[in-house]
């Protein structure tokens, strides 16, 4: 590990690690994020006078928006040109201080920029490279640009998500980019934690995923099921094949419940809760292909119950009976849901957004570890916050050194 540990009251589980992120908009630096969360010092490169794009994501006011604000929290901002010479020796200088880089460039960039892993890991033999792209380092569509949007499509989750009736659908957050970030970051940590165990970790230590990779390893078994039974998977909106009763339901105030009542034990517990004793009593429904089969009738009798009582109403009664349901909850509702403001899963922070601070709410931290949890210190930096910083303590640079960058330091 690159820095001395000095553990005192909650022990952050990545202290003394440090990150230098190379990547942009989301799928690495989810990686760094999360990294940051928990203790490891992340150092992330931005190119001087607009910095991550991502700074510019998703707002309507202020300079930065809050979605940069969110990914990029607990970070270092370095403002660097890694197409200049300088930058790109400044940049080495770093990595040879650093346990982990990561980067999301298209296959052959870092390499065409004299950053490839031959190059840092010579400088830094332990340095464990997390390199994220749209196919992989490897194969015939290696070279293919790859955001998540393609990946998803390409993973097959993009063909199965939406109604029958319509294009295919997307979730409304970036799935292909976070999943890869967390596999970055499961990958890094195996291959430091092998090192630490004293087990050999052979001469590669590079953590290679794919986009699209993420994407179909979430998709469970939709290519062993068109194998084994012929099956193709299609878009069925909110439900899932064969998973029934399952689904959103409308109450009598127009708001939404999701119920999941797709196990043998939940089913009758839901039937009874429902006041169909009949259905929970039938002991032909205690099969997933019997209740597939009967799927509109069960359907049907829940949306009558549900359409009779408010949302509220519905919760506890189902909440009684054990069943598993949740409400189909907006941003406004989150923000002051009493269970989420007890597990700290919203956090106020102070934030430039146009001229003066606000507090604005952000969302915590995830794993909960006691003793251990990770803390929110900073949402994301102004651009080049950190530059002198970081240059002087890791590069070796004096001031006149990084006034010759002709760096902007701040935005």
């Amino acid at each position: 590990m690159t820095q001395e540990l000095h553990l005192e009251g909650n022990s952050l589980p990545l202290q003394g690690i440090r990150v230098l992120e190379l990547g942009s908009f989301i799928a690495a630096p989810f990686a760094g994020r999360l990294f940051g969360d928990f203790g490891a010092e992340v150092i992330k490169i931005e190119k001087p006078g607009g910095g991550d794009e991502l700074r510019d994501w998703r707002k309507t006011r202020g300079a930065t928006s809050m979605l940069f604000r969110t990914i990029a929290r607990n970070k270092k901002s370095v403002a660097l040109d890694l197409r200049s010479e300088a930058g790109r020796e400044a940049a080495k200088k770093i990595a040879a201080q650093c346990d982990v880089v990561i980067e999301n460039f298209r296959p052959g960039t870092l390499e065409k920029w004299g950053l490839g892993p031959e190059v840092l890991q010579e400088l830094n033999p332990d340095l464990v490279m997390v390199r994220i792209s749209g196919y992989g380092q490897t194969g015939p569509y290696k070279n293919r640009a790859g955001f998540g949007s393609s990946a998803e499509s390409f993973g097959g989750l993009r063909y199965v998500t939406g109604e029958p009736d319509r294009p295919a659908g997307r979730a409304a957050a970036s799935m292909g980019d976070t999943v890869a970030g967390l596999y970055g970051v499961i990958g890094a940590l195996m291959l430091m934690l092998q090192k630490a165990r004293g087990l050999d970790t052979g001469s590669s230590k590079i953590v290679d995923v794919a986009l699209y990779e993420g994407v179909f390893s979430l998709l469970e078994s939709l290519v062993p099921d068109y194998d084994a039974y012929g099956m193709v998977r299609k878009r069925t909106g909110g439900a899932l094949p064969g998973v029934v009763p399952t689904g959103s339901y409308l109450c009598r105030d127009n708001l939404e419940v999701v119920i999941g009542g797709n196990s043998n034990s939940v089913f009758v517990r839901l039937m009874r809760a429902i006041g169909r004793d009949d259905l929970a009593e039938d002991e032909t429904l205690l099969t997933t292909e019997a209740r597939g089969a009967r799927e509109e009738e069960l359907n049907g009798a829940i949306s009558a119950w549900t359409g009779s009582m408010p949302l509220t109403e519905v919760l506890d009664k189902l909440d009684d009976a054990g069943v598993p349901a949740g409400p189909v909850y907006d941003a406004p509702s989150i923000a002051v849901d009493k269970h989420y403001l007890a597990r700290d899963m919203i956090q106020t922070h102070e934030v430039v957004v146009d001229d003066g601070p606000e507090l604005i709410r952000f969302p915590g931290v995830i794993p909960k570890m006691p003793g251990h949890q990770g803390q929110v210190n900073w949402v994301g930096p102004e651009l080049g916050q950190h530059t002198n910083e970081v240059l002087q303590e890791l590069a070796g640079m004096d001031t006149d050194e990084i006034a010759a960058l002709g760096l902007q330091e701040v935005r």
